[in-house]
């Protein structure tokens, strides 16, 4: 039996979320092969929470807990902590110096795909097709009728390392901008201005077992807002109808450009890439390294629509980043 640290929670405003994420990870590890132990990373301490919801401390200098005079420590780690530090490459560096593996990317590829604007740099020479976009830093001046000369209405307003949705604002006027710029400098320093893409919206999970880079069905996403805000995501405010109602054609073009993207960036573990189908092509707006995995997320319905269960899933993803370390 093989020690499982499931980490969750964060110091982001995703860390509620990352918990829910966390809870479904622990709840459907194969019991059979894993002692599964479920580690909060707060920003009041990490710690391991047991049956009885007491608090075993982590150990930072190995990453080890203490229960019953009994020394534990991990075998592999699967991380759900959404944005910071497990999503932007800080936890990632720090497993890398213990040699510890675990199921999400490297330090350098969460940094990379954290920021949405570093991540669109490295593959437009690829030939990914992206919306424009603008980038601003805090305290940088700007000129709103510029940008909206440069972007056209609508546009959106996002806050460039962060996830669900927080720090996203959808500009219809001029006059809107300077708050929407506001909302964004409060969640991160940095925002991007990205152009709206009048499209079919899809979601695509992925994942690599060995040599094979798998597509999960896409996912469309109908929102009952003005976009896939938090509402929509997490409070029920929008359709996910997976597999997502376009053609064979378009469905395998999705998913090869997520493969592919997947690949370019040497992604590791479960990722879910979202496009918009603008004009019929898949326009790449972001990937998650440490996707959303709770009761409403997207990931575990594209494992139920392939007929497989999720734990299956989790334990080859865990017994390939155990072979891959060992190797």
């Amino acid at each position: 039996m093989k020690n499982i640290a499931v980490l969750m929670g964060g110091y982001s405003s995703e860390w509620q979320i990352s918990l829910k994420s966390g809870e479904v990870i622990a709840r459907n590890l194969d019991r059979s092969k894993y002692v599964v132990y479920p580690v909060h990373i707060l920003k009041d301490g990490w710690y391991h929470v047991d049956s009885h919801n007491k608090r075993h401390p982590i150990d930072k200098n190995d990453f080890s807990i203490t229960i019953d005079d009994s020394h534990i420590t991990f075998d592999c780690i699967y991380n759900t902590v959404h944005g910071n530090p497990g999503e932007d490459g800080i936890l990632q560096a720090y497993f890398e110096l213990l040699h510890l593996p675990q199921t999400s990317c490297n330090s350098y590829v969460s940094a990379v795909t954290f920021n949405k604007r570093d991540c669109i740099a490295v593959l437009k020479p690829w030939g990914i097709h992206t919306g424009k976009h603008i980038y601003l830093n805090k305290g940088a001046d700007y000129n709103i009728n510029d940008i909206v000369k440069r972007m056209g209405l609508p546009f959106f307003v996002k806050a460039n390392r962060s996830g669900s949705s927080f720090g996203v604002s959808k500009v219809y006027e001029a006059s809107q901008l300077d708050q929407a710029i506001a909302d964004a400098f409060a969640v991160d320093d940095e925002i991007i201005i990205e152009s709206f893409l009048d499209g079919i919206e899809v979601s695509v999970g992925v994942y690599q077992i060995g040599d094979d880079v798998i597509a999960l069905p896409p996912t469309e996403i109908v929102s009952e807002n003005d976009f896939f805000d938090y509402e929509a995501k997490y409070l029920g405010k929008s359709q996910e109808i997976t597999p997502a109602r376009i053609s064979d054609r378009l469905t395998l073009a999705v998913q090869e450009q997520s493969k592919r993207i997947y690949s370019i960036l040497k992604c590791k573990g479960i990722a879910r890439a979202d496009f918009i189908f603008h004009e019929g092509t898949p326009h790449f707006i972001e990937i998650n390294t440490t996707p959303g995995m709770s009761e409403e997320s997207i990931i575990p319905q594209q494992i139920t629509a392939t007929n497989h269960k999720l734990t299956d899933v989790l334990t080859l993803i865990i017994e390939d980043t155990l072979k891959n370390h060992a190797s």
